[in-house]
């Protein structure tokens, strides 16, 4: 029998290795897995490379493994905010590294990543800094940059609801880059508010199908506020 779930968030990333490349999913605090990001805290995983669309919030969740140590390089959207003060210390400090990215272009290298595709050209950041060092080309009269895919060793990811298969649902602005980035890695961790019986899920509901979902763990209520 297929149950994907598992007791504790600690035991859902207790194979997360050094060096390892994590996709995190949030858009400031709506969506992002603070249980499973403390699990990695107390896990000791490090030099990790994460994915996300900012920074981390205050000194909890992404904000709280950076704070530790653990993130050698945050590739984000958005690493500047008044409650990113943890990584923008580190940064000034030289003590973390970014990849700044823009977030349209964050969210189709993801996809890209999870469609199996090799890269795509965008008009976006061409002629800017952000496209140094990249393929460039001119379509239809307008200038492109080659941007390529976006794999992630892991992704810890916040839903709403799953069934013991994986299948997933999101609570409203909550879902923002968790679809993509289940796709995106090779290993799938997920944290819902509740578990659902087989069936109990509309198909035309699902969002993200448990194929693309290795582990999920419940958490009922938050122990941390972000």
């Amino acid at each position: 029998m297929i149950d994907k779930f598992i007791d504790t968030p600690a035991a859902a990333v207790a194979d997360i290795h050094d060096g390892a490349t994590v996709l995190v999913s949030g858009f400031g605090g709506a969506g992002m897995p603070t249980e499973l990001l403390h699990a990695l805290i107390d896990q000791g995983a490090r030099e990790l490379t994460v994915v996300s669309n900012n920074a981390g919030n205050h000194e909890t969740g992404l904000a709280a493994l950076i704070k530790a140590g653990r993130v050698r390089k945050v590739i984000c959207s958005f690493p500047k905010a008044s409650h990113s003060w943890v990584f923008d210390d580190l940064y000034r400090r030289g003590a973390i590294e970014l990849e700044c990215v823009p977030q349209g272009t964050i969210a189709e290298r993801l996809r890209a990543a999870g469609a199996g595709l090799g890269g795509f050209f965008t008009p976006t950041a061409y002629g800017t800094e952000l496209a140094a060092g990249k393929e460039t080309r001119i379509i239809d009269g307008r200038g492109h940059v080659f941007e390529t895919p976006l794999h992630g060793d892991f992704a810890l990811v916040k839903a709403d609801l799953a069934d013991r298969w994986g299948n997933l649902t999101y609570r409203k602005s909550a879902r923002n880059f968790g679809p993509i980035m289940c796709m995106a890695a090779k290993t799938t961790i997920v944290q819902v508010r509740a578990k659902v019986a087989l069936g109990e899920l509309s198909p035309e509901a699902v969002v993200t199908p448990g194929i693309f979902v290795k582990r999920v763990t419940q958490v009922a209520h938050s122990a941390f506020s972000s």
